[in-house]
């Protein structure tokens, strides 16, 4: 799914509709990151895979096409308004289904799927181990799993850059770097551990560094704005302004404009991005 992190809730709620509105934005922000996924999970034309946290289905058609119509594809999300969307978008003939549910805990058929794969997914499960263990028993005997998550938030300039650049107008809060949301596998023995309890073999995480197109315009000026926009709407930087004052939040805005600013970038604003792409196999 995401560059948001959320409860549930969040995600049957405001995360989910914000998601929806900025669709476009970002999954051309995340795109790069998916696809490196996808090379490294190789979908295979008639194989059937389950993708985990699918969001607005765009991971879910690109495995689609690979698998082709004698393979299939389900795609799982918490959010209702993503699943909605996903249903909506799926072209004509595609051979792919979409399920509200929680992967974690979903019913999943046994040994089903020759590959599990999420773009950004999960990183949201409240208890790694046992939901890994959980979706591990949809696949079948030795079938892979392959998935994208961020690194840090520090390595991350989409969080990094607007919540450093507001430090002085607000304290950031506390934060667990293992709880439930976009950076809980920033540590990778941490990912071994999880996925190795979970009974996987042949763990492999490999860093991915690209470029993140934030926000877009026609003109330099017009994406500046498109990006502020978004960040004050989706991420971290939402959620540390809400219920602040407006001239809190106006004091921000210039900030965070102003280095946006500083970033380079014609029709989108180029912040750094930092993964980990992660395989495994099932034992």
């Amino acid at each position: 799914m995401a560059i948001n992190s959320g409860s549930t809730h969040e995600w049957t709620g405001t995360s989910g509709d914000n998601w929806v509105l900025h669709q476009q934005r970002l999954d051309r922000m995340l795109q790069t990151f998916g696809d490196a996924a996808l090379a490294v999970a190789g979908p295979r034309p008639a194989e059937h895979a389950l993708d985990i946290g699918c969001g607005a289905g765009t991971t879910s058609f690109a495995l689609a096409e690979r698998v082709g119509t004698s393979g299939h594809v389900l795609g799982v999300d918490i959010s209702p308004q993503l699943i909605a969307r996903a249903e909506a978008d799926t072209p004509d003939g595609a051979s792919v289904a979409f399920q509200r549910a929680d992967a974690a805990s979903a019913p999943l058929p046994p040994a089903a799927f020759d590959l599990l794969f999420s773009r950004f997914g999960v990183m949201f499960f409240d208890a790694p181990t046992p939901a890994f263990a959980h979706i591990r028993k949809a696949l079948k005997p030795g079938g892979r799993l392959a998935f994208a998550c961020w690194r840090s938030a520090a390595e991350n300039d989409w969080v990094r850059l607007p919540m450093t650049t507001i430090r002085h107008l607000l304290a950031p809060p506390p934060s667990d770097p293992e709880a439930p949301g976009p950076f809980a596998f920033g540590d990778p023995a941490r990912i071994e551990q999880i996925l190795t309890d979970a009974g996987f073999d042949d763990v492999a995480i490999t860093p991915f560094d690209a470029d993140i197109p934030y926000g877009h315009g026609a003109t330099r000026a017009e994406a500046i704005e498109d990006a502020l926009g978004l960040a004050f709407a989706v991420g971290p930087l939402s959620r540390a302004l809400a219920g602040q004052s407006e001239d809190l939040r106006a004091a921000a805005e210039d900030a965070v404009r102003a280095a946006f600013g500083q970033r380079p970038g014609a029709t989108s604003i180029l912040l750094e991005g930092a993964a980990w792409i992660v395989t495994a196999r099932n034992r």
